[in-house]
């Protein structure tokens, strides 16, 4: 699969750390250039130099084919700013992948700003993005959109009402607008990941059993005893799922779960 995506440029947002730097090198590993995109230079720094010894063809001042560009992808003017910068990319497969966890409390304790916050992060985000990569696509007549949700999205989760309520309206807003961009040959469609091991789930973890009086080990238990196969996702297996719908043609419109059976009956 090494050349699946020769010739293609990624971009990834949140690419950073966790998944989405797994993300990065499992599409620079295909041979897409890749465009890495989050908040803090240093930790997509970090990054390109995981993908500088798998990346494709490197392009001039960007080692590895990798190109770094930082943007508050819940910012309109951010957002603007990245697409102007990214004018001379032949941008056609647009990973959603930032977000943020939010808090872990009753809903009756989180604070508007807390609320908005997450909100920002994880659905402005894409509409924003989308906004701002889509008109090339459809220029081109071709193009992917991957949004990354989350198990979360359609099943309850204590104490994560804005972080269920956020990854629910990204599920409804890529089934939408796979209905727009379909027919102008752009693919949309989402993947949800269960939990994966990683640092945003040891923060969780870590707030789960302050929040209920329980130890991390009983709180991570309480998560993976969800799961059919009574474990938690591992960030290279969400990497491998994106390559693996992008070699579906016909996939549009469609959320792909990969949450080692958390969606299964408790």
């Amino acid at each position: 699969m090494t050349e699946d995506l020769a010739g293609r440029t990624a971009l990834v947002s949140g690419a950073g750390n966790g998944l989405g730097r797994a993300i990065a090198l499992a599409l620079a590993g295909a041979n897409a250039r890749v465009i890495l995109v989050g908040r803090t230079e240093e930790t997509l720094r970090e990054t390109a130099e995981h993908l500088a010894g798998v990346a494709g063809t490197p392009g001039p001042g960007h080692p590895g084919g990798v190109l770094i560009a930082t943007c508050d992808v819940a910012s309109p003017e951010s957002v603007d700013a990245l697409r102007d910068s990214l004018a001379g990319e032949d941008v056609s497969l647009l990973v959603n992948n930032a977000g943020v966890g939010g808090p872990v409390q009753a809903l009756t304790d989180i604070e508007p700003s807390e609320w908005d916050a997450v909100f920002g992060a994880n659905v402005r985000s894409v509409y924003l993005m989308c906004r701002a990569f889509l008109p090339a696509m459809y220029r081109r007549g071709s193009g992917d959109v991957i949004n990354v949700a989350s198990v979360t999205g359609k099943r309850p989760l204590t104490r994560r009402t804005p972080y269920a309520a956020s990854k629910m309206a990204v599920l409804g807003l890529t089934r939408t607008l796979a209905f727009e961009a379909g027919p102008r040959g752009v693919q949309v469609n989402s993947l949800s990941p269960g939990p994966c091991r990683g640092a945003r789930m040891t923060r969780n973890f870590t707030a789960e059993a302050a929040a209920t009086g329980t130890t991390y080990a009983q709180a991570e238990e309480a998560y993976v005893s969800r799961a059919a196969l009574h474990r938690l996702v591992e960030e290279d297996e969400v990497a491998h799922a994106v390559l693996a719908m992008l070699r579906m043609p016909g996939l549009c419109g469609a959320d792909i779960d990969l949450s080692a059976g958390m969606i299964a009956p408790a």
